[in-house]
């Protein structure tokens, strides 16, 4: 098990490494100069080169990403161009709330998509099995965005059960943060639902046409037993993979989201960011989102070792 998770951990330095190049080289493919955008209508040329001095905009590309890779090796990820606060600290303020949106749907995702995908393995080809994928591609093919305005029209406007849109934190009123989180939580759990049934569906067919299926069920033991003991755990290793990942996708992919609910999370940070050349913040939670997507990974790899013994003497 060691062994198997030191050439796991082995990986998690030179990708974190090769994303932070590729997030810096390429941010400098963005229309628009940055120096511009700070200066706002004050166009005089002192200014401009004072500002471009002052945040290295004047230095070699190579320069400027030594620069700034120095100073996040120790923890410091630069102040905002825009509002001159520090990255770290707009981060802090901001991934909370899309943590708690996105942990929100994964668990919505788990508790409609596991056990609809095992239920539709064990009627395959049955009616309940048909309704399933039915169900699983409207949730794939139904865009966030129409989805969320649908059940603020419906449940807010019309209904008026939640409100439209806005957050409030948890430690502030847990009632009313789960209030103004369910249903954009919901919007983004749907399609990952959809997903992850698909995945466990084909996993469970896959497992309960091996030989170990078979032979618990001529011991004579109860269906639900064969079901859930023996072929839901060995289908476990794939749905895992997709879990870690789609998890990963919900805390840094709720930016259409969070714009329809007006929820101030990740997803309106990174928008604000680009839209306004502000290339620390943008570097800052793209940096942020590979380390979580390296971790959720590696928790993955964890798994799979809890998961599938076989795995602990690799």
């Amino acid at each position: 098990m060691g062994g198997f998770l030191g050439r796991r951990l082995a990986l998690v330095l030179p990708t974190l490494l090769l994303v932070s190049i590729l997030v810096f080289g390429l941010q400098q493919l963005m229309p628009g100069d940055p120096a511009l955008a700070l200066a706002g209508e004050e166009r005089d040329p002192l200014v401009l080169a004072q500002i471009r001095t002052e945040l290295m905009l004047d230095r070699p590309l190579a320069v400027q990403y030594a620069h700034w890779i120095g100073r996040v090796v120790q923890g410091d990820l630069g102040v905002s161009w825009r509002i001159r606060m520090p990255v770290a600290r707009l981060i802090g303020e901001k991934l909370p709330v899309t943590a708690q949106l996105g942990f929100m749907a994964f668990v919505i995702a788990l508790g409609i998509g596991i056990p609809a995908g095992i239920v539709s393995a064990v009627n395959r080809n049955g009616f309940l099995d048909y309704a399933a994928n039915i169900v699983g591609l409207a949730g794939l093919s139904t865009p966030n965005f129409w989805l969320g305005i649908m059940l603020i029209l419906l449940i807010s406007v019309n209904l008026g059960w939640l409100p439209p849109s806005g957050y409030v934190s948890l430690a502030e009123d847990w009632r009313q943060s789960l209030a103004t989180t369910i249903m954009p939580a919901f919007v983004l759990g749907n399609a990952i639902a959809a997903i992850l049934m698909r995945h466990t569906r084909s996993a469970m067919l896959t497992a309960m046409d091996q030989d170990y299926v078979r032979t618990a069920r001529a011991k004579g033991l109860r269906e639900w037993r064969v079901v859930i003991r023996h072929a839901f755990r060995n289908a476990l290793v794939p749905v895992v993979t997709l879990g870690a990942l789609e998890l990963g996708t919900l805390l840094s992919g709720a930016v259409l989201t969070e714009q329809v609910f007006s929820i101030p999370g990740f997803g309106k940070l990174i928008v604000d960011a680009v839209f306004n050349r502000d290339y620390p913040v943008v570097q800052g939670v793209v940096l942020v989102t590979a380390t979580i997507y390296v971790g959720l990974n590696l928790l993955a790899d964890v798994l799979y070792v809890l998961i599938n013994p076989r795995l602990r003497v690799a």
